[in-house]
């Protein structure tokens, strides 16, 4: 399979497993953020503790945000190998996270237990502009050599 292939197959993944996290319940969801304070607590951190009820939002937020990083790479990805007008990729690959998050969010109005919200499509976003400064950083100071 060819490396085109591959990140765009890569990128729809990302995509399916985003949109199944949204499809749980808000309950599921609730179990999804023990299982990362458990693993904390294996290595004697208890998020509980540092940071009490704000604990479930941080995990969830925090979440949120990753999963929208991972997406803008593998999108910006995606849109290097079609695309070699490379400075508007950065806006483009910006534009499928924000959009991408608009409908995850409301996919979510129909999820029990699950709020829409358009406080976390920013999160996402700002997810993405966090991968795309990096990215642009690396490819800038990799020009300079």
């Amino acid at each position: 399979m060819s490396r085109k292939k591959i990140n765009l197959v890569l990128m729809i993944t990302w995509m399916i497993v985003i949109f199944a996290f949204s499809q749980q319940p808000g309950n599921m969801s609730n179990e999804n953020n023990r299982f990362v304070v458990d693993i904390f607590k294996k290595i004697n951190i208890d998020l509980n503790e540092q940071l009490g009820n704000m604990c479930d939002f941080v995990i969830r937020k925090l979440a949120h945000f990753t999963e929208y990083f991972l997406l803008y790479i593998l999108s910006f990805r995606v849109l290097q190998d079609r695309r070699k007008n490379y400075k508007l990729n950065y806006i483009y690959a910006l534009l499928i996270v924000f959009l991408y998050a608009c409908t995850d969010e409301f996919h979510q109005l129909f999820i029990l237990g699950r709020e829409g919200k358009f406080r976390d499509v920013i999160i996402d976003t700002a997810g993405g502009t966090l991968a795309m400064m990096i990215l642009y950083l690396k490819v800038s100071l990799k020009k300079l050599k």
